[in-house]
């Protein structure tokens, strides 16, 4: 066998090695994010199987209601005790949305732990690249509360212009009835523990207010919430890389996260790989016509 050929097949050999590597670790990593529970603070009532869900619990939960717009004349109140409306921080970046009330006891502080640790990874930038809105769905919030809550994120997640990009808004009633049914948020109030349950999971919006993306849970890859930023901005935030990951990963409504596309990482393989070939055959065709004559090539010299 030749050199050439030789080279030809480990180079194949290489590829397609990486190929199934990739894949592999992918998937393993998809898989790994999406495994979890649900979140604990409610007592099953007596005699009801494990399995089956509590009658308060079924009426709670995310609908997504992808690409459709938030009412963002929506009145509410800001930190500091003024008025403002929904769309003042809406228009340049995508908003990454959390309902929480500041009085929770448990689950809230987990969702914005959550969102405050997979931002911390991210290299984007809050108030260049994206803003963050908390609302308290409880109309008995106050600035103050939403003013101490800030704080003590701010103090978690200290980058340049959080202070300015994370704001944390209460509102009337009305105000917060008209969003979170905009926005597909179900949550109820319990008599018996004097708590409200609901779901656990942050949105992602576009600039203009639309519903882009939804992620569930307490625990969020900085990965998806990464991709669910840059295709909400269209591009405009992130990078080529992001671009190629948002080719080989796919938003699954289902899951609320992202999955590789095998297929997709297939064909950049294989694309990889004849680009490969081709650049060898190029260069070992430049060799050849470049290399030195031999010494056959050479007339004998005549003696005299």
């Amino acid at each position: 066998m030749s050199s050439a050929s030789a080279c030809i097949q480990g180079i194949v050999r290489c590829a397609a090695l990486s190929a199934l590597v990739l894949c592999g670790a992918g998937q393993a990593s998809v898989f790994a994010q999406m495994t979890g529970a649900p979140a604990a603070g409610y007592k099953r009532e007596p005699g009801m199987p494990a399995s089956a869900v509590p009658a308060l619990l079924r009426d709670i939960g995310f609908d997504q209601y992808l690409d459709q717009q938030l009412p963002l004349d929506v009145p509410l109140i800001d930190e500091a005790g003024g008025s403002v409306r929904l769309g003042t921080y809406f228009g340049e970046r995508p908003v990454v949305l959390v309902f929480a009330y500041y009085e929770c006891p448990m689950l809230c502080t987990q969702v914005i732990n959550g969102l405050s640790r997979a931002l911390g990874v991210l290299s984007l930038e809050p108030g260049r690249d994206f803003e963050i809105v908390t609302v308290s769905f409880d109309p008995r919030d106050t600035p103050a509360a939403a003013a101490a809550k800030k704080a003590s994120y701010l103090e978690r997640y200290r980058r340049p212009g959080a202070a300015a990009a994370w704001h944390f808004l209460t509102g009337e009633a009305a105000s917060i009835e008209r969003l979170t049914k905009a926005a597909g948020f179900r949550y109820a109030w319990d008599e018996r523990t004097g708590q409200f349950a609901h779901p656990s999971g942050v949105i992602v919006l576009t600039p203009d207010g639309r519903l882009a993306r939804y992620l569930f849970g307490i625990e969020y890859g900085p990965r998806d919430l990464r991709l669910a930023l840059v295709e909400a901005s269209a591009g405009r935030v992130g990078s080529a890389v992001d671009a190629i990951l948002l080719y080989c990963y796919h938003y699954d409504p289902l899951t609320g996260r992202y999955g590789l596309l095998v297929r997709r990482v297939m064909r950049i393989a294989g694309a990889a790989t004849v680009l490969a070939l081709a650049l060898f055959i190029v260069v070992m065709l430049r060799r050849e016509r470049s290399g030195p004559r031999s010494p056959a090539s050479h007339p004998a010299p005549r003696i005299s």
